[in-house]
């Protein structure tokens, strides 16, 4: 992974938009798709791994965005900048490899330890001092599973509660309720401490 690109945008790379090297990926351009995948490599492994928490499981994940990237591309409008469209690709295909049958058993497990997601939050929605940031990480680890996952992919992942419904089997009012169980929850365990 040493030798892939940073977290710069397409446009840093060559001096092509990102537009501009969509439509040459488009094309059938394997210099474009080479760029591409050393330009974006590392954002997706780091998506992947904040929520895998395992080297090899992330480079797995990696490489399963980009092979989805290859059939999927077209559908990119341009309505919203590739990394913005390219992010939720990477945390669909995530979500999905929670949800394979072969993986069920430790799907529960694996979303249970949401400590690697918490710091996509921003630091305007948490002010204050690292301790704080440690008090709030830890406060995320002992709320209930059901009312953590449904935070994480709400308030973290940013997905609506619609689309947490068709990710989790349940109804859109399940993941609400979930959703304010898990806050309430969570200000009662950062006003203990």
């Amino acid at each position: 992974m040493g030798s892939r690109g940073d977290n710069g945008g397409a446009a840093a790379q060559g001096g092509a938009s990102e537009a501009d090297l969509v439509q040459r990926c488009l094309g059938g351009d394997a210099a474009s798709w080479n760029v591409l995948v050393g330009t974006y490599w590392r954002r997706v492994f780091n998506i992947a791994y904040k929520f895998v928490a395992r080297y090899d499981e992330a480079e797995d994940l990696t490489q399963e965005v980009f092979v989805s990237l290859v059939k999927k591309i077209g559908s990119y409008r341009g309505e919203s900048q590739f990394t913005t469209w390219l992010h939720r690709l990477t945390v669909n295909s995530v979500l999905m490899h929670f949800r394979r049958p072969s993986r069920r058993e430790q799907n529960f497990t694996d979303l249970e330890d949401v400590v690697p997601i918490a710091p996509r939050l921003s630091a305007p929605s948490l002010p204050g001092p690292l301790t704080d940031m440690i008090a709030f990480r830890s406060a995320v680890a002992r709320l209930p599973r059901g009312c953590r996952t449904v935070f994480v992919l709400f308030d973290v992942a940013g997905f609506e509660h619609e689309e947490i419904a068709k990710i989790l089997g349940c109804t859109a009012g399940t993941s609400k309720s979930q959703l304010h169980r898990a806050r309430l929850k969570l200000r009662k365990i950062l006003q203990a401490n």
